[in-house]
């Protein structure tokens, strides 16, 4: 259920930030798949934060000042349509429903528009973002600028208004975080569903296919992003989603998959035996990685900079890596050369929300590392990938693991939403062992 009052705070909050002018945000258009088909209707995340409003054809104006006023632009109520594409709120519906002050048809948006640019001493609007709002919003400020022998001014400036709504977003609210808490109780229950399902024999697909039915029947009607289901070498390949190979005893399967509710992201990535049984070396480069994440989110905790995961991640691999005889030379000469990327190459995590890269820069206006901050959300994910080589010994060959959790910053540390997934090699074997 939409809870209207966090949805009109936002919108508050966001004017009080502008202090005088007007921001535009539109929301995101349908999507042609083919011929008479569209893929399924996803809306723009920042319009979406500021209005809970999931129709599309829909723009909302914010005007602050000394009488701010929120309006929406949405379809018209149509009982015709409805019949062929389902319920419609109509202006009146979605104004009394989210709460905002006016609402007309999406179809005067540009015999409306002109009123509430006019005068404006700033414009919050994302230029670049869409082509064609850009070619739009163009007419309207060509349009008002032909007023200005009538007194009519456009406005003086145009600012980004994704780099404020980036920082509200950065900070999620506790309504926010129950969902996304409910986002990963699913997605922690679809990873232990494809752990008790697989076995050696089954396509790639077919675990996915298990994924997404838990995802589906617990009430998410879709991934948050493309699921990885990445057996044996496939696991080496980052972004890996053709998901269509066969799964051999003796491999290992990655899967990286999380669900979206109510528009909040999950994110959680598992590496487990095909077998249920993990190899001697299967299990060292396994407890590495483990013990890279363990060293990351004990630097997950208010006041510490957001690369400082990273860096005890790096820390730990390494070590790891000269160990295993896979890097030659001292900690801090590995560290330095960069030898560790041949088995490492991205960084230890990234904010979640309502995209599952979401919005919020990681670093600060003097290029400092943002400080962690309570009510952060960010995944932290270390992997180690062995792809075959000359200089890599055959038993380390195709083992690629990644381990992924979803860490919300405390007043004290932080609390990891999806530990509930089975994640230590004990707690794997005996997971698959009961299925």
């Amino acid at each position: 259920m939409v809870q209207v009052e966090e949805f009109k705070a936002r919108r508050q909050a966001l004017m009080q930030k502008m202090g005088h002018g007007v921001a535009l945000i539109p929301t995101a258009a349908e999507a042609v798949r083919n011929r008479d088909s569209h893929y399924p209707y996803r809306f723009d995340s920042y319009f979406y934060y500021l209005t809970g409003f999931d129709e599309p054809e829909a723009v909302v104006l914010l005007v602050a000042g000394e009488a701010p006023k929120t309006i929406l632009f949405c379809r018209d109520k149509d009982i015709e349509r409805e019949i062929w594409d389902g319920f419609r709120h109509g202006p009146e519906g979605a104004r009394d429903t989210f709460g905002f002050d006016e609402a007309y048809s999406i179809t005067e948006l540009d015999q409306r528009i002109g009123e509430y640019l006019a005068n404006q001493l700033q414009l919050f609007f994302s230029l670049g973002a869409d082509s064609d709002w850009d070619q739009r919003l163009g007419g309207w400020l060509k349009q008002l600028a032909s007023q200005a022998r009538s007194g009519v001014a456009t406005p003086a400036a145009i600012v980004d208004v994704r780099r404020l709504l980036d920082e509200m977003r950065l900070v999620k609210t506790p309504y926010e975080l129950e969902i996304m808490r409910k986002a990963a109780e699913i997605t922690v229950d679809a990873h232990k569903r494809a752990m008790r399902t697989t076995r050696p024999g089954l396509m790639e697909y077919e675990v996915e296919a298990e994924i997404l039915h838990e995802f589906c029947r617990r009430g998410s009607r879709a991934p948050a992003y493309t699921s990885i289901v990445a057996g044996g070498g496939n696991a080496c390949v980052l972004h890996y989603i053709t998901n269509q190979d066969l799964l051999n005893d003796g491999d290992l399967l990655l899967i990286d998959a999380g669900c979206e509710l109510e528009g909040y992201a999950a994110d959680i990535t598992r590496t487990f035996p095909v077998s249920g049984k993990f190899s001697p070396v299967q299990k060292d480069v396994y407890e590495l990685v483990l013990a890279m994440q363990q060293a990351a989110i004990a630097q997950v905790r208010p006041g510490q900079h957001w690369n400082s995961p990273h860096e005890a991640a790096l820390n730990v691999l390494a070590q790891g890596l000269i160990d295993f005889g896979l890097c030659q030379g001292s900690l801090d000469g590995v560290l330095e050369s960069g030898d560790y990327r041949r088995f490492y190459m991205h960084r230890t995590g990234h904010w979640l929300g309502l995209d599952v890269h979401d919005a919020g820069e990681y670093k600060q206006a003097d290029g400092a590392w943002r400080l962690l901050e309570p009510g952060m959300v960010l995944t932290v994910e270390p992997g180690c990938y062995i792809r075959p080589a000359e200089n890599v010994p055959e038993h380390f060959w195709n083992i690629g693991i990644r381990i992924e959790d979803n860490a919300v910053v405390s007043a004290d540390g932080c609390e990891i939403i999806t530990a509930a997934a089975p994640k230590t090699v004990q707690e794997i074997e005996d997971w698959m062992r009961q299925a």
